[in-house]
This record gives C-alpha cells, structure tokens and sequence, in this order.
C-alpha cells in the first residue's frame, strides 16, 4: 500500500495533512506515505494529474489508484482506501 502526497511550501491545508497522514501511518505501520513537493516533481505530479495541493493518491501493490483526496483528507477515507487497496 502506497500514499503519494503532493504538496507545496505556501500550503497551509497540506500542514493538516501531513498531520492526519502522520495518525495513519501509526495505525498502518505498513503503509508507504511518499510526500513529493509540486515545485520540486513538476513531471511526476504533471503525470499524476495533480491540479491541487494537497492531493492525497492510495495504490494497490500493483499501483493502481483507488482513492483520490484533493484538500484534507479524514483519517477514516485513508484508511478505508487503504483496505480497498489491500
């Protein structure tokens, strides 16, 4: 299971993100949380389609998205994501 969290520096909604990303990683110990700066991965968040920050992407081990959170995520969407990508 993998979360790809883009971000950027000037986000004060990816603060709270960071912050609910950080409760799923202690209830999902496996969980694979990658946070890319926008600025930073231009072409790999242009290949994801991001438009936003934050954006919030699960995948199953094949990579396959499943779930998609532009802005704050809730704890439960993560996690309910991540079961359907198990």
């Amino acid at each position: 299971m993998k979360l790809d969290f883009y971000s950027s520096s000037f986000c004060d909604p990816c603060i709270q993100t960071r912050s609910v990303l950080g409760e799923v990683s202690r209830l999902v110990p496996g969980a694979e949380i990658v946070e890319r700066d926008v600025a930073q991965f231009i072409e790999v968040a242009e290949r994801d389609g991001i438009r936003s920050t934050p954006t919030v992407i699960v995948r199953s081990a094949s990579g396959d998205e499943v779930f998609r959170a532009e802005g704050v995520p809730t704890i439960n969407q993560v996690l309910v994501a991540l079961a359907k990508a198990v």
